[in-house]
């Protein structure tokens, strides 16, 4: 195990971190609030271990996949700790463990939270609630490899464990040119969302939060009513948004490329806009009584759907009390999700792809058992590895929500609160139903259920297996 590398990354994480806190500082003076030596603190923390750790370079920079995956996760943790010292500091959240799970749901994307009155925080916290979102949409160790060289060609280790996916591959064959294209599509679609909201008549401060929990497909809002009282403009823009951070980033590569035989190939991509299409479709029929019109249904269903699907977590209506084939239909999407190689979480589309062509592959071997079929993607074999990959993967998953939900259980909550509230969170998409709908909250879960629920919100963002390297003695072993 190579100690060192590993804290060096850290060390850097940390440094980014007392960086990001830069923004909220500077909104805090923007706006005349008196929270300027807060961050100023969280900064000084944050670069103090920064340096100390950064100091001393390590002379053995090779970085395997299991260092890979232990220092993601490990960067995780360290950065939403890092990340709840405003919440407590101010007092706005005097709970540590609250102000975690918070933060946890900030980075991982998650967007669930305690807080029953959001408006009540001043709007530096609202900023770096909101910016949290966006630094853990692609990934703050991604950003990393593009402006560092931190462990030679072996770094993609790095990005394997951090972005969502059965399988990662580069885009271009240098590992860090790759970092950089993700992060210059990732900024640039979000710099287009706050023009067209700020053009849409938005203030720059609402079209700066309202992006950056889209891009990362978050779903922090600065009002307590989400967005159900802005424009149906702005409410279209973010919906179209949602759908398109939901998208593999690597298509959009393809497309300034012009390869667009490429893009038109991906069977992920066809599936996903599908799903999205049918779900708007059955469920604008199922609530069309609960509308003034058919148009007004479409639009608050395909918001919904849009940001149920990219596991946004945005709401524009109580879909608590919309009909229970919809209410069904929206718990499903929760655990589809979008695309893998994008800012969404759930199991992804291609995962589910890959299973149920799995399971056709193999009723057909068993109705000719001397036959020879394989699974194909994109036009392409699916390796025997990736299969595998996705098969651990979902009874891992499984496994792992079966655990979480038998634990949370024991605060005595009905079972739709507890099965959608681990659902909603290890899918990273926020709200759920009933106890934990788009007009309530987590703060009534008891402490042990809010750690379980916020690792379940970093296994789901880290896709499980960082987190089960990080706890195996096995890993640890020389």
């Amino acid at each position: 195990m190579n100690y060192r590398i590993i804290l060096h990354t850290l060390g850097w994480v940390l440094n980014l971190e007392a960086l990001a806190f830069l923004l909220p500082l500077v909104c805090a003076a923007v706006y005349g609030e008196p929270y300027i030596p807060l961050f100023a603190v969280c900064i000084g923390v944050c670069a103090f271990f920064g340096i100390l750790l950064t100091l001393r370079v390590p002379k053995k920079k090779t970085m395997y996949s299991k260092e890979g995956f232990i220092t993601v996760a490990l960067a995780w943790i360290v950065m939403s700790i890092m990340g709840a010292l405003p919440f407590v500091l101010s007092g706005f959240i005097p709970s540590f463990v609250d102000a975690l799970f918070e933060t946890v749901s900030g980075f991982t994307t998650t967007g669930a939270s305690i807080l029953s009155d959001v408006e009540v925080l001043p709007k530096c916290l609202l900023f770096w609630r909101s910016f949290t979102h966006w630094i853990g949409g692609m990934g703050v160790l991604v950003f990393l490899v593009a402006i560092l060289p931190l462990a030679g060609g072996d770094n993609l280790f790095l990005i394997k464990a951090e972005s969502p996916g059965p399988s990662v591959s580069k885009l271009v064959p240098k590992v860090k040119t790759t970092a950089t294209l993700l992060y210059r599509m990732y900024f640039a679609l979000t710099l287009l969302e706050i023009l067209l909201l700020y053009a849409g008549g938005l203030d720059m401060f609402s079209s700066l939060t309202i992006s950056f929990g889209t891009a990362g497909t978050g779903g922090f809002s600065i009002k307590n009513s989400g967005l159900a009282d802005y424009s149906p403009y702005v409410q279209n823009v973010v919906t179209i948004f949602m759908i398109i951070f939901g998208v593999d980033f690597s298509l959009y590569y393809m497309l300034i490329l012009r390869k667009f035989k490429d893009v038109a190939k991906s069977d992920e991509l066809r599936v996903y806009l599908g799903i999205i299409l049918l779900a708007i479709t059955f469920i604008s029929f199922n609530c069309r009584g609960l509308f003034e019109s058919a148009a007004t249904a479409i639009r608050y269903t395909a918001f919904q759907v849009a940001s149920i699907m990219t596991t946004t977590g945005f709401a524009t209506a109580d879909y608590d009390k919309w009909p229970e084939l919809s209410k069904t239909m929206l718990v499903t999407l929760m655990f589809i999700g979008a695309c893998a190689g994008s800012t969404a979480g759930g199991i992804k589309v291609s995962r589910i792809v890959i299973l149920v062509k799995s399971i056709f592959k193999e009723v057909k071997l068993v109705s000719h058992p001397k036959s020879t079929h394989k699974v194909m993607m994109n036009g392409r074999v699916v390796e025997h590895d990736v299969i595998r990959a996705v098969n651990v993967y979902m009874a891992a998953y499984m496994l792992i929500f079966a655990v979480s939900l038998m634990l949370i259980c024991i605060d005595g909550k009905d079972f739709t609160t507890n099965f959608t509230a681990v659902a909603s969170t290890m899918n990273n998409v926020g709200p759920g139903l009933a106890g934990v709908g788009p007009t309530r909250n987590f703060g009534e879960f008891s402490t042990l259920s809010k750690l379980v629920l916020s690792a379940d919100m970093l296994i789901g963002r880290l896709e499980i297996f960082p987190i089960l390297v990080l706890i195996s003695p096995y890993a640890w072993r020389k």
